[in-house]
């Protein structure tokens, strides 16, 4: 199977990890040879509950037996679309009521930037240098890391790039700009967390010039911090919510998420000024409901903040300079890039899984399912350390 899967479907690089699945339970990821790895990524920070747990699971099925797909987005009433963007608004402030849903991160980053545009009627987009938002044309755009978007040029035009944490870029922020977007964690970057203060000076020059804020929260949403969106944390609340990942413990979805006044632009002038056919597929949106029911009914957010004290304590090594992020969103930054290689690849080997960050070669991933046990936890931070021991430089 290995050789069909290099042959037939698409690489993304030259060297994929290549283990062959058979299936998945909890925290491991069991494959063909009936070896059991622990997973510390979590399909990068998707499986919020694990694999396969057993009220999602339950929840796709039962959706399957009904209907799977019916119309394109918006058009018939779907229950579990309904009751999915019913309990999030209860969730989250007054002003984040209405919810897009879409297919992907990227495409909801895709329909925030339109939302902007059309709403204010500027086109000035500020991101971050070091930003990652996704890979289609318009995400690619806003993506502060020349290296990965220069291939792809001519990009979508009239996009600034300001400094994360730096207030005296806060003033390129004008009465020209549509809408600031940032990562309220930049994942790829490195998880480099705001300095305190920082989001609600962004937040208030944009209330200034009229300018709206996306936050991107499609790593560090749905618990993974300790609260249900990381930008709860920092007193900034956006005019644009974007959600992905964690939203349906693994399957493919996305969204956006804005006041009713907003959205409400989408509807006309054009009509269907965003479309798309599967956003909001029942079987997903039974998914992201049964989700969002088990992390907000359990005592999964606040048991975050616990486990994440316990990789601290237990990952203390002379190679790891620090550890940045939050909750069970968290980087381990190496002396260099050769140990965080040698560590991923080596852990692989003793069946941990962990991975890698987009533009921070030093970093190893650690975003484990928040289901995560404690023992399970210091079993993966053994291996860790183990490994580390093993170097030799």
């Amino acid at each position: 199977m290995k050789k069909d899967f290099l042959k037939y479907q698409a690489q993304t690089s030259p060297h994929p990890l290549g283990l062959s699945i058979s299936h998945t339970r909890g925290s491991y990821i069991y494959d063909t040879d009936g070896n059991a790895h622990l997973d510390f990524v979590a399909g990068v920070s998707a499986c919020s509950l694990g694999h396969c747990h057993p009220r999602v699971t339950e929840a796709i099925k039962h959706q399957v037996d009904q209907y799977m797909h019916v119309m394109v987005y918006g058009e018939f009433i779907q229950e579990p679309a309904v009751a999915y963007t019913k309990l999030l608004a209860s969730l989250l402030p007054d002003q984040l009521e209405t919810t897009y849903l879409v297919n992907s991160g990227t495409e909801a980053v895709e329909g925030a930037l339109k939302l902007a545009r059309r709403y204010t009627g500027r086109t000035e987009i500020i991101s971050a240098h070091r930003a990652y938002h996704g890979n289609t044309l318009g995400s690619l755009s806003i993506m502060g890391f020349e290296e990965r978007k220069g291939a792809f040029r001519p990009l979508i035009p009239d996009v600034s790039f300001i400094h994360f944490n730096a207030e005296t870029d806060i003033s390129k922020i004008t009465e020209r700009t549509a809408a600031v977007v940032l990562e309220t964690i930049q994942g790829g970057a490195g998880l480099i967390l705001p300095n305190q203060g920082y989001l609600k000076k962004i937040r208030e020059r944009c209330d200034e010039v009229g300018a709206l804020l996306i936050l991107d929260e499609i790593q560090p949403g749905f618990g993974r911090t300790g609260k249900l969106f990381a930008f709860e944390h920092y007193a900034c609340i956006p005019d644009i919510l974007v959600i992905g990942k964690g939203m349906a413990s693994g399957l493919p979805v996305g969204a956006f998420v804005s006041s009713e006044e907003k959205m409400s632009v989408l509807m006309e002038k054009p009509k269907l000024g965003h479309i798309t056919t599967f956003g909001g597929n029942p079987v997903i949106a039974a998914a992201c409901l049964a989700t969002l029911q088990e992390i907000t009914e359990s005592q999964l957010m606040q048991e975050t903040l616990e486990k994440e004290k316990i990789v601290r304590q237990l990952l203390r090594h002379s190679a790891i300079t620090e550890i940045r992020g939050k909750g069970l969103l968290l980087a381990l930054i190496m002396k260099n890039e050769e140990i965080a290689n040698y560590v991923i690849l080596e852990c692989a080997k003793k069946s941990l899984i962990l991975f890698w960050l987009l533009f921070e070669p030093r970093a190893v991933r650690i975003s484990p399912p928040l289901t995560i046990s404690i023992d399970e936890i210091k079993q993966g931070c053994e291996t860790i350390i183990q490994v580390l021991e093993q170097y030799k430089q």
